[in-house]
């Protein structure tokens, strides 16, 4: 139902936008706006989209967590689809998010809300004295602990990654 109304409402609000800066500055310059705000997002979609992908690209390469760059990666694209959709109410969010404070912002309020639990399949493969294989599947289920720090059960420094 939610996103029902987000489809209903968001195109009210753009039509009512519409024509209300049509009625203000004239046919011509809106439309000329709205053309001119496909171009500039497009620029800047594509610039910060390859800045997005350098630190994924960053974070994989030295091991660290990939989800805040992959998040920002995903806002960055869906900012491009607002800005290539016409309209004032879009492009103002659409430009929004590209600005590094609201998508950090964002990246900080979606994740304090979300819990990751995880199952991890394995599979190890051993080789005895003969060369026959023994596949071994092994079901495992995990829960991520908050380390608190200076807490004496918590590991040594030298377990972080």
């Amino acid at each position: 139902m939610p996103l029902f109304l987000v489809f209903l409402i968001v195109p009210l609000i753009e039509i009512g936008l519409f024509i209300q800066i049509g009625g203000i500055i004239g046919l011509w310059p809106t439309l000329g706006i709205v053309v001119l705000t496909a171009i500039l997002g497009t620029y800047l979609v594509r610039e910060q989209g390859l800045r997005a992908l350098a630190d994924v690209q960053q974070s994989f390469q030295q091991l660290d967590n990939p989800s805040e760059p992959l998040a920002h990666g995903a806002m960055i694209l869906f900012s491009g689809a607002l800005l290539l959709t016409p309209g004032f109410f879009t492009d103002a969010v659409g430009f929004a998010l590209l600005a590094p404070p609201v998508r950090r912002w964002l990246y900080r309020y979606i994740s304090s809300r979300v819990q990751a639990r995880g199952n991890v399949n394995m599979t190890f493969t051993t080789t005895t004295g003969a060369g026959s294989r023994n596949d071994q599947t092994i079901d495992v289920e995990f829960e991520e602990v908050e380390i608190k720090p200076g807490d004496p059960n918590s590991p040594s420094g030298w377990t972080k990654h």
